[in-house]
């Protein structure tokens, strides 16, 4: 039986953008100092971007449109913590693994994104319907 989706906290989607950007969080304490307000920074708020812009999608969903730019953005988001998780492995803070663990992750969670657009009638509805 499937359950019932009641807030974008039960998305699978979300739950995976928040463990990432919690792996993230916790990967980058060990970065250098000198890094705090560049890569540090930078990386922290991308990944934390992709499950705010999750949750901010879902609230457009009474708008076909707004829902699907904003399901775009965060794509654009997910793919952007990709490129810092790869300067981290260029700098040599990351090891090989743990970036690959990251980006297979961003991967899964492009993939659902992209899902999720693409089936943009089965997430929204119109004004004079509430949602379910």
């Amino acid at each position: 039986m499937k359950e019932k989706i009641k807030s974008y906290k039960d998305l699978y989607v979300y739950k995976n953008a928040m463990e990432a950007a919690m792996k993230i969080f916790e990967l980058t304490k060990t970065f250098p100092a000198e890094e705090k307000y560049s890569l540090t920074d930078q990386l922290r708020r991308t990944s934390r971007s992709v499950c705010s812009t999750i949750g901010e999608a879902w609230r457009k969903r009474i708008d076909r449109a707004a829902f699907t730019a904003r399901l775009n953005d965060t794509e654009s988001l997910a793919c952007a913590s990709q490129v810092w998780v790869e300067f981290a492995r260029k700098c040599g803070y990351l090891k090989d693994e743990v970036c690959n663990e990251l980006d297979s992750a961003y991967d899964t969670i492009l993939g659902q994104l992209f899902k999720m657009g693409k089936e943009s009638a089965k997430w929204t509805f119109n004004a004079n319907r509430s949602p379910d």
